[in-house]
């Protein structure tokens, strides 16, 4: 996407969010969007050309009032606007930290307060269910090991399918995860997901790879890798055939990882590194599972609770 108009100052701003941030490719087009939306109506507000030099100090010198007006005008739902006010307030804080101004105006305007909802997860008897995979084939192997490193690392599908051979250090029991923006996290591996990852590797990997050779960890069908639409449909099996009957999808194997290591006492800072999120606030969503799940407990084993 090209920038909308040639104003150093968002130039830099989306150097910093592409190079520094290194956001995802969809995250920093939605930023893009969201900045083009500020832009036309900073022009719009004042009758300026697209070349029109007083451009600038219109961005530095917004009033939080006027931003007040352009978020109300902007008409969204409380999800979209949220978003939109986040990426406003990060284009203020990046001129604060160049001292283009002092103060961000947006430090006092609060997103609107979005309903939690609770990620599903699968319970740890549903999870054993599921692993439970009768081993006869070199696909077998390959299933019982992706879903074994899936359920040991709380990696996203994206991150499973891209991994190379390299990637896997059986010798230390950790795996290398290239995250969002490529930001790179070491996990650990625990015993299990080893064993079945050093049975595929050594013994199955090749039968699959068929002479041919590359570097990817999980080949798929064709002697190439994996795909999510391929590993979709062996979780879809594999569900059918535990008789799980919730609707399950690759996410909630992570949700289930995190939620698994809270209800367990793992610290939640421990949890959002191992996860790859940027922010804390993102991680204590698990809180609210592991919360509730003490408060049903309680009413359920508390001599008192029924009285």
């Amino acid at each position: 996407m090209k920038n909308y108009i040639y104003i150093p100052l968002l130039n830099k701003y989306f150097d910093y969010l592409k190079y520094e941030r290194k956001l995802a490719n969809n995250t920093y087009i939605s930023y893009q969007q969201n900045i083009k939306s500020y832009q036309n109506y900073l022009l719009n507000n004042k009758k300026l050309t697209k070349e029109d030099s007083k451009y600038n100090p219109l961005i530095l010198n917004i009033t939080e009032a006027k931003l007040l007006k352009y978020f109300h005008n902007l008409n969204l739902s409380p999800k979209s606007l949220a978003h939109h006010i986040t990426v406003i307030k990060s284009l203020y804080n990046y001129l604060v930290s160049e001292n283009y101004i002092p103060k961000n105006p947006l430090d006092n305007i609060k997103s609107p307060k979005l309903p939690k909802k609770l990620p599903k997860y699968l319970t740890e008897e549903e999870v054993n269910k599921l692993l439970n995979i009768n081993l006869y084939t070199p696909y077998d192997y390959r299933n019982k090991a992706m879903l074994e490193l899936l359920y040991a690392t709380g990696m996203r599908v994206s991150e499973l399918i891209n991994l190379k051979i390299n990637d896997i250090d059986l010798n230390n029991a950790l795996v290398r995860i290239f995250g969002k923006g490529s930001k790179e996290r070491i996990v650990p591996l625990n015993d299990i997901s080893i064993k079945y990852l050093d049975i595929y590797i050594k013994k199955y990997r090749p039968i699959l790879l068929k002479n041919s050779i590359n570097d990817d960890l999980f080949i798929g069908n064709t002697t190439h890798k994996m795909t999510r639409q391929g590993f979709f449909k062996i979780l879809k099996k594999e569900i059918q055939r535990c008789g799980i009957k919730k609707e399950v999808s690759p996410h909630i194997l992570r949700h289930t990882f995190a939620t698994h290591l809270l209800s367990h006492g793992a610290d939640l800072r421990v949890i959002q590194i191992l996860l790859g999120h940027e922010d804390i606030t993102t991680t204590e969503i698990y809180t609210h599972i592991t919360n509730d799940k003490i408060k049903k407990d309680y009413e359920a084993y508390h001599p008192r609770s029924h009285k």
